[in-house]
């Protein structure tokens, strides 16, 4: 089996090679499907990733969600403690800058008056570099989110990705944590199993 380090780099690359026109097509795609599940009709608060480079886009989600009336939240990267703040945004446009590694995040002061305890999520949208059809994730090596999702292990998952970036089955370690979806440009893959306790 391929080293995980090797496969994640593998598989980044060639997500960055997918053309800007290609990615905005099979990121609307994928943003229907999600919108179109019924955790997600049926949630009142979700945290979801800002998108950043190659990844999928997650822009006109957020703005869909909102005009749904949800309750939107993303990530604020507290880096000394190595964990993400939960902070509630209105406007995708002005609440957000450039932060930790250049993604669009919120300023320190915004997330401080406008995080909001993790127990509240009903539903968390994440990124990563791969999947297993198992609900396996490897992120991007810091565990930021693996740490988070261990905190709330009810709170729905799903992931977006692209179809080149599922493969069969990761190694997993311990402390990686299982997904409930994983959704692509042509499927979207439910995990009955995963244990919410």
């Amino acid at each position: 089996m391929m080293d995980a380090r090797q496969l994640r780099k593998d598989i980044l690359a060639r997500r960055d090679r997918i053309a800007p026109e290609q990615r905005t097509a099979k990121s609307l795609a994928i943003g229907a499907s999600l919108l179109a599940l019924p955790e997600v009709r049926d949630c009142g608060s979700v945290f979801i990733y800002v998108s950043f480079r190659s990844e999928v886009q997650t822009l006109p989600v957020i703005e869909a969600l909102q005009a749904r009336g949800k309750t939107v939240s993303v990530p604020f990267t507290r880096t000394a403690e190595k964990r993400l703040d939960i902070v509630v945004i209105d406007d995708p446009h002005k609440d957000l800058a450039p932060g930790y590694c250049n993604i669009p995040e919120p300023t320190d002061a915004y997330a401080r008056q406008h995080a909001i305890d993790p127990a509240q999520l009903d539903l968390i949208i994440l990124p990563g570099s791969v999947f297993d059809t198992r609900g396996g994730r490897f992120g991007y090596g810091g565990g930021y989110y693996d740490r988070l999702l261990e905190q709330i292990p009810a709170a729905q998952r799903i992931a977006l990705a692209y179809d080149l970036q599922v493969v069969d089955r990761l190694d997993l370690q311990p402390h990686d944590q299982l997904l409930d979806r994983i959704v692509t440009e042509s499927r979207v893959i439910t995990v009955p199993s995963r244990p919410k306790t």
